[in-house]
């Protein structure tokens, strides 16, 4: 287990909860209830300047961004997003051409999904430019799908394509809110999760959570034409597969169907989002560890996602 992990679940131990908590700490959202039909999620994310993001890439996408990753996991919850409150810490000497271009990129993106931006907080930061998004949305009253409530043999499954994010993909990625909300209306989606700490270490957030393991499949990882072609650079790339495991900021969604599902899913998505890969990569097994089988044969995964304390 990572220290990023073993520090979280310290944290969680002894955070407070009341009574409308449906949801608390340690999922993509909270879930907080609400009277009718609908709850209520809630979301805070960052970036901060040489983790997320450089001084080298333009503003608008890092405005983007930062919007962009709290609304991916409103979709790994299968809700929709509602509005927003942005606190971002500057240096005293900021650029407003760039803070105007960050805000630019951060609206669009807003606009696009329906998002009010509602207030928030700027702060002047000594060291690095951050930002921290908190964004609510709403789902279907008991509908939230959990990391936690994967099931024994379910199909797990992929969408898009995995690895090599660092060229481009982790500025300009569209957050899977439409395939989420299709998803859960025509599937019985059993555990969801949005991939931005790499495969390796968002299955095996679901398999904690949920008191299971589970199986991936080598042969069938999809893995992107930029791992593929970071990995013909020379002694210091990562193999492709390695990649798709470990990258990280892919943001797509990862989630287990009933087995009896994944024909009729595979053909259904293919009409409705052509343009979207998806694949089923492995299953979930009674065993709590995460098992990799390629030609080699089977064998404990060896590879690990994103510690930001490593």
């Amino acid at each position: 287990m990572s220290r990023e992990i073993k520090l979280i679940q310290s944290i969680i131990e002894k955070l407070p909860i009341r009574e409308d908590t449906v949801v608390g700490a340690g999922d993509d959202c909270a879930v907080i209830d609400t009277p009718g039909d609908m709850q209520l999620l809630f979301k805070t994310d960052a970036i901060v300047e040489g983790i997320h993001f450089t001084g080298d890439h333009p503003p608008e996408k890092v405005g983007y961004k930062a919007l962009a990753r709290a609304l991916s996991d409103v979709a790994a919850m299968g809700g929709s997003p509602n509005s927003a409150v942005i606190t971002i810490g500057l240096p005293r000497d900021y650029d407003e051409a760039w803070v105007m271009g960050f805000y630019q990129g951060l609206n669009q993106l807003a606009q696009t999904f329906g998002v009010a931006v509602v207030g928030g907080e700027t702060v002047c930061s000594p060291d690095r430019i951050f930002c921290s998004v908190a964004l609510t949305g709403n789902v279907s009253r008991g509908k939230a799908v959990r990391r936690s409530t994967a099931r024994v043999r379910d199909a797990v499954f992929v969408t898009g394509e995995l690895g090599g994010s660092i060229d481009g993909k982790h500025l300009d990625f569209v957050p899977r809110i439409k395939e989420a909300a299709w998803l859960v209306k025509h599937f019985d989606v059993h555990a969801m999760i949005d991939l931005s700490d790499g495969l390796a270490g968002d299955i095996q957030h679901i398999c904690r959570s949920s008191g299971v393991g589970a199986e991936l499949w080598g042969a069938y990882l999809p893995v992107s034409r930029a791992a593929k072609l970071r990995a013909r650079k020379g002694d210091t790339a990562k193999p492709a597969v390695a990649a798709a495991m470990t990258d990280g900021e892919d943001f797509e969604l990862l989630f287990c169907v009933d087995p009896a599902e994944a024909v009729s899913l595979k053909d259904k998505w293919r009409q409705v989002f052509p343009d979207t890969p998806i694949s089923c990569i492995g299953k979930i097994i009674e065993q709590p560890e995460v098992l990799f089988k390629d030609q080699n044969g089977i064998r404990p995964l060896r590879w690990h996602g994103y510690d930001h304390f490593q």
